[in-house]
């Protein structure tokens, strides 16, 4: 089979959609001070997934993970090859992951198959969320089998595939996460809307875009580009929710963002826009430098 290479731009995402980008994990959370245990576990369907367990003196626990093609460090966007993607400068979680250890919050914070130091899953498959759902409930699981976990008030932290990988898992096993309190999910991506926007972005015809790239998507996957998307499965999120979302991003319009919130089955929810770059990366640095509605949101559900 050929690939369609009219435009470079049909190629590169469906190469990353269908495929993801490892990348390495270049810091830890001693590099913040922040005693930890390197720890694995199962996903859902076997996949060993490499973890952080960053213990705090509390019976609060956030379980974290992350964008593609980030890992549970960050994104090495400084480097090359990775600084031709995505604005060009790091993504480094750990200050925030800092910020919520300080305020009292145990953290497990994992590599999504296919991702950092996790294992190779589905073949080396991606799907935004169609297959990493697996991973969160593993998560979710693997907290639950320790004895020193399982009791404690629990929440869900999730970005980008992390976040459309939980929707999707809550919308599948909602009695896997009965025990959930609260969620946060940082610039949820509906794919269409990614790739519609990055169209236009480049002065392309985006009908004519998103129509090559889902069939290159099929070609390498068997997934449509409409799938890849967390939209159609907000409903089944009933649980308190925050979405977080970069208001300029270039990469993904309001009214995407806004669609997948008035979905959400949550009765209490709330849309939390940062404001500034239009750099979709750099809202992943954001709560490094301004704790507080990420800290302040989970303190009011968990408490």
């Amino acid at each position: 089979m050929v690939a369609d290479k009219a435009h470079p731009m049909v190629e590169q995402y469906a190469t990353l959609f269908t495929a993801g980008a490892r990348t390495p994990v270049l810091r830890t959370p001693d590099d913040v001070g922040l005693e930890f245990e390197e720890c694995w576990f199962p996903s859902a369907d076997g996949v060993t997934l490499d973890a952080w367990f960053i213990p705090a003196d509390s019976d609060k626990l956030l379980i974290v993970n992350h964008p593609m093609p980030c890992n549970r460090y960050g994104f090495p966007g400084h480097l090359a090859p990775w600084n031709a993607l995505f604005g060009g400068f790091e993504v480094n979680f750990l200050p925030e992951l800092k910020h919520l250890h300080d305020a009292g919050y145990n953290i497990l914070t994992y590599d999504m198959r296919n991702h950092g130091r996790s294992g190779v899953g589905s073949g080396g498959l991606a799907g935004i969320g169609l297959l990493e759902c697996r991973d969160v409930l593993g998560s979710v699981q693997y907290a639950r089998s320790r004895p020193e976990l399982a009791a404690m008030t629990t929440g869900l932290y999730s970005r980008c595939m992390g976040a459309n990988s939980t929707i999707i898992a809550l919308s599948k096993w909602p009695e896997e996460f009965a025990h959930i309190k609260a969620a946060l999910f940082h610039q949820p991506a509906a794919g269409e809307a990614l790739v519609r926007a990055a169209a236009r972005f480049f002065k392309l015809d985006p009908d004519k875009m998103a129509e090559r790239t889902d069939q290159r998507i099929f070609e390498l996957s068997g997934f449509r580009l409409a799938q890849m998307s967390p939209t159609s499965y907000a409903h089944a999120v009933t649980i308190p929710t925050m979405i977080v979302q970069l208001r300029r991003d270039w990469l993904m319009p309001p009214e995407a963002i806004e669609e997948i919130y008035d979905n959400l089955g949550a009765t209490d929810k709330d849309l939390f826009w940062i404001e500034g770059s239009d750099q979709r990366f750099s809202g992943y640095n954001y709560f490094g430098q301004h704790p507080e509605p990420l800290i302040g949101w989970f303190d009011r559900r968990l408490n």
